[in-house]
C-alpha cells in the first residue's frame, strides 16, 4: 500500500491554486467532494513563489493551500517544484539553464531548461527539496512525496562536457580501454587526453535522426545523461529522506519514452508513478504494454498512475475529446494493469499560457454541470465502492517480454540496415500478439529472474549484455521456451560486433547462424512459407523490413523464404536444448503470422487464455492471496458478448453474480471477483 492513511484507490490529480482566488478554490473544493476527490497534487511548479531570491523562502501560500485542502480530508502529494527553475537563477547564474543539440545556449524559458551537472541547479534543488520536507514532514495530510515533474531532455554545456569525462573515466578507468570500446581506430579518433572529450551532437558526432559518426559514444552519452538526470532525483530524494523517514517518494515517468533507462531509474524510487496520454488512435494494447512496462520496472509492484486527461490533450497534433465512457474505461484500464492510484492533469483549468486548452475535471466554464465532470464524479464514487479490495493485488504471467532502454538506443543509433526498424514497435507487435488471445505478459528487463516465466519473448535482442545469454541458456535448458527475432545477438554492450557469426552469443541457444541481412524497400516484401503445417501455423505469410540470411546449426527449419536469391533459406527455425526449446524468427512477419505464432508456442506450452478472445475485449487479471479479480473492458463502439468459461464470481462495480455468456456494453468495464 502505498500510504496507509488513505487505504483506498486514489482519486484526484494535479491542482494549481495558486493560480486562482480564495473563492475559487472554496468552489474547487466544493466540486473535489462531489467527485469524491481525496488526493491533490500540490506545489508542481510553485518553485519560483516559493523561493524568490537565493536566501527566501516563503511557504505561507502553500501552508494556507494544504491547510484548506486537509481540512476537507483531501490528502496531498506533495512535489518539490524543482521541474522549472525561477527565473532569477537563470539570470544570476548562467550555468543552469542548458546548451540545446545544435550547441545553442539556452536563455530563461520552458519547463525543462536545466542542466543536470549545473553545480547551481543541483545546489538549489536539493535545498528546496530540504526545505520543503523540514517544514511539512510530519504534516497528516501527506501521503506521498512528488520529486520534480517528467525528467526528461540533455544538455551539451560546457559542465556536461567535464562530467562526461569523468563519467566516462569511472567507466572504463583508462584512456586505452575507452579507445578499445569506443573504436576510436576507425577514423582516426585515438583520444590521448581526457579532455579531448566532447560531448557527441550537432557541433561534433551527430547529425538529425539519431544519426553518428561513432555510435557508442552517442550511446555512452545518452546513458549519462540519464544518470545526471537521476542524481538530481537522488540529491532530492536524500534530502527529503533527512527529515521525512516514511512516507514513499516517486517521480512521474512517461512509459515508452526514449530518454531515460527507466529500469534503471525505479531502483532509486519508492513506488513508480507514470503519465498517460494516448491518441484516440493509439492501439489500446500499446497502452496495455506501456502499463505493464510501468508495473514491470519494479518486478510486478503495483504503481500510481499520476496524469490522464479527463477529456483531452493540448500538445499532440489533433487533441481529440475522449468519448463519453473512454475516461472511465482507460482509468480501469490503468488499474486493470496495476495501477493503485487514478489521478488526472488537471483539477482545474488553467486560463492562460501553453496548457489553458488540456482538459481538466472542473472546465473554464467552473461548475460541475458537465459531461466532464459528471463521468468523473461516476467514477469517484465507484472507486469509494471498492475501498481497498483491489489494493497490492499483483499479476500472475507465465510470459514474459524483455524491454531494454540501451538497446533500444543502440537500434536507434545504428547505422544500417533500415531505417524501417522501431524498437518499440517491434515489442509491441509481440506484446498485441499475446494480448490479443488474453494471454497475459509482463514487461521484464534483462536482470530479470527469467524461471518465473514459461515464455520470454525478446524482440531485436541487438545488443547482448554481459551474462544475458547464459541466463537464456539456463532458462531454455531448464524447460523454458525462447523466442527472439531478426537483427538479435548482433552487438555487445558497447555496440562492438561480436564476431565468429550472428545471432552472437545467442548463437549456442538457437542452433543458427545468419549469413547476411537483406533490407527491404518499402515497396519490397518476401513470404514465410511453411514446410508442412505446425500447429497454428500453415501455408504461406507475407514478411518485409529486413530478412536475415540463416543456416541452421541442429535447429529444426519450420519455414523458407519463398522468393528472391535466397529463397528456400530458413526464415522460422525451432531448436531443442536441454529440457526447452528457442525459436528465432529470421524476418519480420505480417499479424496473421504472429498470431499464429504465439497461438502455436502458447498450445504447445499448455497455457490458456483468461477467457475465450473477444475483438476489442481487453482481458487481464491481479490476485490478492487466494482471490482473483478478472478485468473485462470492452473497447468496442457496439456491445459485445463474452463467454467466461469457468469463472463465475461478482462483478464488484455492480454487485451481481455473473458467470457464461454475458454482455458487456460499449465501452463497460466489469472487474469480477472469483
Amino acid at each position: 500500500m502505498i500510504n496507509e492513511k488513505l487505504p483506498k484507490m486514489w482519486y484526484g490529480g494535479d491542482y494549481n491554486p495558486e493560480q486562482w482566488d480564495a473563492a475559487t478554490m472554496e468552489e474547487d473544493i466544493r466540486m473535489f467532494k462531489l467527485a469524491n476527490i481525496d488526493v491533490a497534487t500540490v506545489n508542481v511548479f510553485s518553485w519560483a513563489l516559493i523561493q524568490p531570491s537565493e536566501d527566501e523562502y516563503d511557504f505561507s501560500k502553500l501552508d494556507a493551500i494544504i491547510e484548506r485542502l486537509t481540512k476537507d480530508q483531501i490528502y496531498i502529494c506533495l512535489a518539490t517544484s524543482t521541474g522549472a527553475h525561477p527565473a532569477w537563477m537563470a539570470h544570476r547564474y548562467p550555468d543552469v539553464t542548458r546548451v540545446d543539440y545544435e550547441g545553442r545556449k539556452r536563455k530563461f524559458g520552458g519547463r525543462h531548461n536545466s542542466c543536470p551537472n549545473s553545480p547551481t541547479y543541483r545546489k538549489y534543488s536539493a535545498a528546496i527539496a530540504e526545505k520543503l520536507a523540514e517544514r511539512y514532514a510530519s504534516y497528516e495530510g501527506l501521503v506521498v512525496w512528488h520529486v520534480s515533474n517528467e525528467y526528461g531532455g540533455y544538455c551539451y554545456c560546457d559542465n556536461c562536457a567535464e562530467a562526461f569525462r569523468s563519467w566516462a573515466k569511472q567507466r572504463y578507468g583508462t584512456l586505452e580501454a575507452l579507445n578499445k570500446a569506443w573504436y576510436t581506430t576507425f577514423w582516426g579518433h585515438t583520444f590521448y587526453d581526457w579532455a579531448e572529450i566532447v560531448p557527441p551532437n550537432a557541433l561534433s558526432e551527430e547529425w538529425s535522426g539519431n544519426r553518428t559518426s561513432f555510435q557508442t559514444i552517442s550511446l555512452d552519452y545518452r546513458r549519462f545523461q540519464s544518470d545526471s538526470l537521476l542524481e538530481c532525483f537522488k540529491l532530492e530524494y536524500d534530502a527529503i529522506r533527512k527529515y521525512s523517514k516514511d512516507v514513499q517518494i516517486t517521480t512521474n515517468l512517461m512509459g515508452t519514452y526514449p530518454e531515460l533507462d527507466y529500469f534503471k531509474w525505479a531502483k532509486e524510487m519508492d513506488v513508480v508513478s507514470w503519465d498517460n496520454y494516448p491518441s484516440l488512435d493509439t492501439p489500446f494494447s500499446f497502452t496495455a504494454m506501456s502499463h505493464a512496462l510501468m508495473r514491470g520496472l519494479k518486478s510486478g509492484q503495483p504503481f500510481m498512475l499520476m496524469e490522464q486527461t479527463p477529456s483531452q490533450q493540448n500538445w499532440q497534433p489533433y487533441n481529440s475529446l475522449k468519448r463519453p465512457g473512454v475516461m472511465r474505461l482507460w482509468s480501469y484500464q490503468a488499474v486493470a494493469h496495476g495501477a493503485d492510484t487514478v489521478m488526472f492533469f488537471q483539477l482545474r483549468r488553467s486560463i492562460g499560457a501553453c496548457e489553458k486548452y488540456h482538459g481538466a475535471v472542473i472546465e473554464h466554464v467552473g461548475h460541475e454541470h458537465t459531461r466532464v465532470f459528471r463521468e468523473c464524479a461516476e467514477l469517484g464514487a465507484e472507486l469509494v465502492k471498492l475501498g481497498d479490495t483491489l489494493l497490492d493485488s499483483r499479476h500472475q504471467s507465465k510470459v514474459g517480454i524483455v524491454y531494454d532502454w540501451e538497446n533500444r538506443w543502440a537500434l536507434d543509433l545504428t547505422s544500417g540496415p533500415t531505417i524501417d526498424l522501431k524498437y518499440v514497435e517491434q515489442v509491441h507487435r509481440y506484446y498485441d500478439a499475446f494480448f490479443k488471445q488474453n494471454i497475459q505478459a509482463d514487461m521484464i528487463s534483462v536482470e530479470e529472474q527469467l524461471d518465473q516465466y514459461e515464455i520470454v519473448v525478446a524482440p531485436v535482442m541487438y545488443m547482448v549484455k554481459p551474462g544475458f545469454a547464459q541466463k537464456v541458456e539456463q532458462f531454455v535448458a531448464n524447460g523454458g521456451t525462447f523466442i527472439t527475432t531478426f537483427f538479435s545477438g548482433i552487438v555487445n554492450e558497447n555496440d562492438l560486433v561480436t564476431v565468429g557469426g550472428y545471432p552472437g552469443e545467442l548463437r549456442k541457444v538457437l542452433g543458427i547462424w545468419a549469413e547476411e541481412i537483406d533490407a527491404l524497400l518499402p515497396s519490397q516484401s518476401n513470404q514465410i512459407v511453411m514446410k508442412d503445417a505446425y500447429g497454428a501455423l500453415q501455408g504461406e505469410y507475407f514478411c518485409n523490413i529486413l530478412c536475415d540470411l540463416i543456416h541452421s546449426e541442429g535447429a529444426e527449419v519450420l519455414a523458407t523464404y519463398g522468393s528472391d536469391f535466397y529463397k528456400g533459406m530458413p526464415t522460422l527455425t525451432k531448436n531443442r536444448f536441454g529440457k526447452g526449446d528457442a525459436w528465432y524468427v529470421a524476418t519480420n512477419g505480417d499479424e496473421a503470422f504472429l498470431s499464429d505464432l504465439i497461438k502455436t508456442i502458447v498450445e504447445q506450452r499448455g497455457i490458456k487464455p483468461l477467457i475465450a478472445p473477444v475483438a476489442g475485449v481487453e482481458v487481464t487479471e491481479r490476485v490478492k492471496g487466494e482471490q482473483r479479480f478478472l478485468f473485462v473492458l470492452n473497447h468496442n463502439n457496439e456491445a459485445a458478448e463474452v463467454d467466461l468459461g469457468d469463472i463465475s464470481g461478482m462483478d464488484l462495480l455492480t454487485n451481481q453474480a455473473v458467470s457464461g455468456h454475458v454482455s458487456l456494453a460499449s465501452k463497460g468495464v466489469m472487474i469480477i471477483s472469483y
